[in-house]
């Protein structure tokens, strides 16, 4: 049997159509670039064909390169698809529907004109996955549109739609769409009734006279989330190049400065984030033939601000819920909450009002039970008690209509408690959101000892619904991203003690790439949440190591930024942390106490205390089976706790540093501390065998199908 042609060269009336078929989305697969070449020389040849087009089969016009083939050896050309195209004798049209990106935008720029349907969208992503364009992307797009805009696409990735690139410049035209095929083929067939001029993108000037310190002016406003990066200064380098040189020199610029970054350490790590973040949506088992449908509808238990933020990501995406509240008062306070948070985004200007009235019209506020009963899926959400979520779960199975998903948006507490409330316990699972829920991408789904593999897939494809990245966790104290983390948070405690302040703590690890340091994170959330869990852990394990540097602070009425003080000062109406005696008072008040001999320590030391900690206990979930893949593990903490991206995750950093190393160092400290650094079983396993995190497998199955 013949491999499947994946691109196609047919001829209709005068035009050569050059259609790419590399499903699913067009990526510049294996022989899509051979197969372009081929069809523009064989349209430049044959003399019947007064134009070409060029357009995508499926759902996609070509949405970028296939990017596991970064970081390869790929071919060589003597003349690249996109040269070939730039080099046409003949006019050609990109006719854009679904995505042009990465390379998929640079073959529609080196064409001579450009048409999009409504709903399409542009852009020019690599920096996502830590390169740069490197087809001419850098080249042509400031020389369409000029540098300023080019230089803020590029250097941001966003995708531009279709309306603006036409206001922008980038497509000449919006056809409707309705038959993609024949608008190309009528707008080439105008192009040579009106013998429109073959106007090359590359043979026109990218002028900054009019602004010279745009380069100087991104470089500074990109300085702190660019921190450490390479791939944002090389894009502004590339645009720079292209006001400033001739085309084939800027191209032999981007080529140079592309090299550079491919096998970069930045951006394999941003590669293997892309790709764990697809993997981590896959469950091991799952029926094939299962397909879960879109919910349509959605309830969620408790009007608070976890509740509220739950409520507003259906909103968000279209999906009308209901918030139950018992009182009226609570109620009208959630939903009065959730009218602000949206005006707060109308007047930042990252909403508009209508879109914030469209949102809202999907709310029902209701204080029965009964009235949630007909929806697809309800969220509890009330206080982190086990009696409370109990009482819920026992008057939602006396009224949710069969199969609706019953979800506990618990942090915390075992799923099975909930399930057991139920004579349903199949299809009760967590449904674990970050705060707020509103905002944050983690979607954690956690599994009980009975949820079913149906439950599993749709809440899973709940997460998708409403914009998150689900991740498959089992029932434990925390879960698996809480409990991974747990260890870290007890590290920094305990380096207090030792002799660390709050703000080197918090320096580290913003240097090491987080957008804000963990005490500054716990002032924003409250310093009273931990105060209760570690009373309860307290409670229940006589053996538990109490912290009482955080707890002095919280009974001092200390718990951020909502009281004006936490781990640090805070000015009236100012959310910067400034440093307090108080605190450092407070914490050499503990030393004394407990007698420990405060210390120096070096950046290095922190850095390591707290992410060891936490791969070490990522290796004992590993074990249990509480987690899938060592790479789930990192895109809990991508997208849970901030993680910089750019370095992978958690267990693809420590990979970085290499497993025995780990291992090494966890013993050393096991040796100086205790039984809280013992290694994992796992670990010492991977140490002994040369095993990589990333290879780990978990010892016991999470579920069995």
């Amino acid at each position: 049997m013949s491999e499947p042609e994946v691109v196609r060269f047919d001829f209709e009336d005068g035009i050569g159509v050059i259609t790419v078929d590399y499903p699913p989305v067009n990526a510049l697969g294996p022989g899509v670039r051979e197969g372009i070449i081929a069809a523009v020389e064989k349209g430049n040849a044959d003399p019947n064909v007064k134009a070409m087009v060029l357009l995508g089969a499926g759902r996609s016009f070509i949405a970028g390169a296939d990017i596991r083939q970064f970081g390869t050896k790929r071919p060589v050309f003597k003349k690249t698809s996109v040269e070939v195209l730039d080099d046409a004798t003949k006019p050609t049209v990109a006719a854009i529907h679904g995505f042009a990106l990465g390379g998929g935008l640079e073959h529609a720029l080196a064409c001579h004109f450009r048409i999009a349907v409504p709903t399409a969208k542009v852009g020019l992503p690599e920096v996502l996955i830590g390169i740069l364009p490197g087809g001419g992307g850098t080249q042509r797009l400031p020389r369409l549109i000029g540098p300023k805009a080019a230089m803020e696409m590029i250097v941001t990735g966003r995708h531009v739609p279709a309306d603006e690139a036409k206001t922008m410049g980038i497509v000449d035209a919006i056809t409707p769409g309705t038959n993609l095929r024949a608008e190309a083929i009528a707008y080439a067939k105008a192009v040579i009734a009106e013998k429109r001029p073959l106007s090359r993108v590359r043979d026109r000037k990218a002028d900054a006279s009019a602004e010279p310190g745009m380069f100087d002016a991104m470089r500074k406003s990109i300085a702190r989330k660019a921190r450490n990066q390479k791939a944002p200064y090389h894009c502004i380098a590339c645009v720079e190049a292209a006001v400033s040189q001739p085309f084939d020199e800027g191209i032999a610029t981007e080529r140079r400065l592309f090299s550079e970054l491919e096998n970069a350490d930045e951006a394999k790590a941003l590669r293997y984030a892309f790709f764990a973040e697809r993997e981590v949506a896959k469950v091991p088992g799952a029926p094939k033939d299962f397909k879960p449908g879109k919910i349509k509808t959605a309830a969620v238990v408790g009007a608070g601000t976890m509740g509220g933020g739950i409520a507003m990501s259906f909103a968000d995406f279209g999906i009308p819920v209901k918030v139950l509240e018992v009182s009226r008062d609570v109620l009208e306070k959630g939903m009065q909450r959730v009218r602000d948070n949206y005006a707060t985004s109308v007047k930042r200007g990252s909403l508009k009002q209508s879109e914030m009235d469209e949102r809202l019209k999907r709310f029902t506020p209701v204080e029965r039970y009964e009235d949630i009963a007909d929806c697809d899926v309800v969220i509890e959400a009330v206080f982190e008690r086990i009696d409370v979520k109990k009482d819920v779960f026992a008057k939602l199975e006396a009224v949710m209509k069969p199969g609706a998903l019953l979800l506990s948006n618990s942090s915390a507490i075992n799923t099975d408690i909930m399930a057991g409330m139920t004579t349903r316990p199949g299809n009760v699972a967590g449904a674990h959101f970050f705060a707020p829920a509103n905002v944050m991408k983690l979607f954690e789904v956690v599994v009980g000892s009975k949820t079913s593999v149906e439950t599993i897939v749709r809440t899973m494809q709940v997460g998708r619904d409403i914009g998150k990245i689900s991740a498959l966790a089992g029932t434990c104290d925390g879960f698996a991203a809480n409990r991974s983390r747990a260890p870290f948070q007890t590290e920094m405690m305990l380096m207090l003690e030792e002799g660390a302040l709050p703000e080197q703590i918090d320096k580290v690890m913003v240097d090491f790439g987080y957008p804000i340091g963990p005490f500054a994170v716990s002032d924003l959330s409250g310093l009273d949440i931990g105060y209760d869990t570690r009373k309860r852990r307290a409670a229940e394990n006589p053996n538990f190591r109490k912290l009482p540097v955080p707890d002095r602070l919280v009974e001092m009425g200390r718990k951020g930024q909502k009281s004006g003080a936490g781990w640090y000062r805070y000015e009236k109406g100012d959310r910067t942390p400034h440093p307090d005696e108080v605190v450092k008072s407070v914490i050499a008040d503990v030393a004394r106490e407990l007698g420990i001999e405060q210390r120096q320590f070096t950046d290095d030391e922190i850095l390591k205390r707290l992410l060891f900690a936490s791969v070490n206990e990522t290796c004992k979930i590993l074990e249990e089976g509480k987690c899938l893949r060592a790479s789930d593990m990192d895109v809990m903490w991508l997208h849970g706790f901030g993680f910089p991206r750019y370095r992978g995750g958690l267990m693809f950093w420590a990979d970085g540093i290499g497993v025995k190393e780990v291992y090494r160092q966890i013993e050393e400290w096991h040796q100086r501390y205790g039984a809280r650094w013992k290694p994992a079983a796992l670990l010492k396993e991977l140490a002994e065998s040369g095993t990589s995190f990333r290879e780990a497998k978990p010892k016991v199955p999470m579920f069995t199908v």
